[in-house]
């Protein structure tokens, strides 16, 4: 990813790509912490299950998906360069639903057949499960997330949203880069102090209230009107931010300001959310909802200044990790559960076996990477391009 430093000299923009790999990192951290988590819905839950992991695993949750989908509208800006609406929608689905096909059909079933037999409403015998696993077929109800269906995206689900922005984006773009659409990007990318902290965050807390309460989050496409407007949103933001290079200053010069804001904030929705689960206040869950969203956006504003005012520098590991971050992403979730699976049997404790879990997951996404950078056949079913670029 690159801006433009003069007027004929590309200047790369190392923190937008650190930004891109850490935040994937962070959501095979968090799946990992997912297996642990107690009360919290998974494929697979852990007999080690802790309710200390509720906090710092809301703390994320509470903005990791929409780091995610304001990073992808960062890089949608960058690929839209030189490219007209029609390349731009075939290069993007190329890259975006061939992976989403390939892994539905190939990485997530074990992951489907793991649940439902640990559910007790699978026979074991994965080749038996692979011969029924296809859409439309008949499974027990709560089998497995995505049983109504007969098949699930699980995790890739965001490529299938992602997908769908892009394309809804794309479409827009002759509106967006008018005169009036030049004009709404400059008032954004113009917001300084107070207005930039204040302004972006209402039409979230808008959604919050009109369709939060009446569209809680499915991930299955269609019945997800609250989600689809709040990834959408942040993910247009992105597009706006782009490389303005006076927006991107004001991040880093509010740095402190938003980190501070955002650990307030935090600490004042979790000490009120406990307070209203310790006495059933009902009433306080859309307040709760509102201020979740301030939090949200001042966590996204810290981590874009300081990510710019620290990581914008050629990494050494960075190349490998832009290379390897979107076969990482399709195969983590299917290894940690093979993982789990695998495991459990040994009993390992609530200690041991987390720090096995993470770096068998690293070892293997590693190695299998590795191996699917090395074939040309593989590399676009894994969203790379067919050959390796020198």
């Amino acid at each position: 990813m690159s801006t433009p430093s003069s007027a004929s000299t590309p200047a790369r923009r190392h923190d937008i790509d650190a930004l891109r790999v850490l935040a994937f990192a962070l959501v095979i951290l968090y799946h990992v912490a997912m297996y642990y988590v107690a009360d919290w819905h998974w494929h697979l839950k852990s007999p080690h299950a802790a309710e200390w992991l509720q906090a710092p695993m809301r703390a994320l949750n509470l903005w990791r998906m929409d780091l995610v989908f304001l990073v992808s509208g960062l890089a949608f800006g960058l690929v839209r360069r030189g490219q007209t609406v029609p390349g731009l929608i075939r290069l993007r689905s190329l890259r975006l639903l061939l992976p989403l096909a390939f892994g539905m059909a190939v990485v997530v079933p074990y992951q489907a057949y793991a649940q439902g037999v640990a559910n007790g409403l699978v026979a074991p015998g994965f080749s038996a499960f692979l011969l029924r696993y296809h859409p439309g077929s008949h499974w027990p109800a709560g089998a497995f997330d995505g049983w109504e269906v007969g098949m699930t995206w699980n995790h890739l689900w965001y490529l299938a949203y992602l997908w769908a922005y892009t394309l809804v984006l794309a479409l827009l773009l002759p509106l967006a880069e008018s005169a009036p659409g030049r004009r709404l990007r400059a008032a954004f990318t113009g917001l300084r102090g107070g207005a930039l902290l204040v302004l972006p965050v209402l039409p979230l807390a808008l959604y919050s209230v009109l369709l939060w309460p009446h569209s809680p989050p499915t991930h299955d496409l269609i019945h997800d009107g609250w989600l689809h407007a709040v990834y959408f949103t942040v993910f247009v933001y992105g597009y706006w931010i782009g490389l303005d290079a006076g927006l991107w200053a004001e991040l880093v010069r509010l740095r402190w300001r938003t980190l501070g804001l955002a650990l307030g904030l935090l600490v004042l929705y979790l000490t009120l959310l406990a307070l209203a689960q310790q006495h059933g206040m009902r009433w306080a869950r859309l307040p709760l909802r509102v201020l979740a969203d301030g939090y949200l956006w001042t966590a996204l504003l810290a981590i874009l200044g300081w990510a710019h005012h620290r990581l914008n520098r050629p990494w050494r590991w960075l190349p490998w990790a832009n290379a390897s971050v979107y076969p990482w992403y399709v195969l983590h979730q299917t290894v940690i559960i093979v993982l789990v699976v695998w495991l459990a049997p040994a009993r390992l404790g609530p200690v041991v076996e987390p720090v096995v879990l993470v770096v068998g997951t690293v070892a293997l996404c590693g190695g299998m990477t590795a191996g699917v950078q090395r074939v040309g056949g593989l590399r676009p079913l894994f969203g790379l391009a067919r050959t390796m670029r020198a």
